[in-house]
């Protein structure tokens, strides 16, 4: 996947929320809306005390314009039904019914930070288990789970 140059100022980010709002809620968006590059599994959040929606610049980088308007009008499903008081949480039916309703996605696209992690492998050196875990795994103090025998990293 190629990655883009973000295209977007944050007030061209907060014009085109406001846009959407208006657009497929019918009602405005009256708090703020930033990218927030720390977000590294997720396209975006909507935050409960603030009101606010923040953004992974990578999801414009990486997929364009038409990914970053999928976030936006996930988050303001959020954004709206918490403001009216209904079920505003992925589960909730109130939400699964305002994301149809509007075309906006239930998840975003996976970003690239999270398709590459490494996984280590460690296999017991008494019953020959393996293990597959994403962080490394202190040999010293960890043992295996079912015999309790000596785990060792294998390359």
């Amino acid at each position: 996947m190629m990655e883009r140059e973000a295209r977007r100022t944050p007030p061209e980010l907060q014009e085109l929320t406001e846009q959407l709002s208006l657009r497929w809620f019918g009602r405005p968006f009256i708090h703020e809306a930033v990218y927030n590059p720390r977000l590294r599994t997720t396209g975006g959040r909507y935050m409960l005390r603030d009101h606010s929606i923040q953004v992974n610049p990578a999801v414009e980088m990486m997929y364009g314009e038409e990914e970053l308007i999928g976030v936006l009008k996930h988050e303001l499903c959020h954004y709206h039904l918490h403001l009216e008081g209904r079920g505003y949480k992925h589960g909730d039916s109130d939400f699964r019914e305002l994301l149809r309703k509007t075309g906006s996605p239930r998840f975003c696209k996976p970003l690239q930070a999270e398709q590459q992690r490494t996984v280590r492998h460690y296999r017991c050196a008494d019953c020959g288990r393996q293990y597959e875990r994403r962080r490394r795994v202190d040999t010293s103090r960890y043992r295996c789970g079912k015999c309790r025998g000596k785990l060792q990293e294998v390359q």
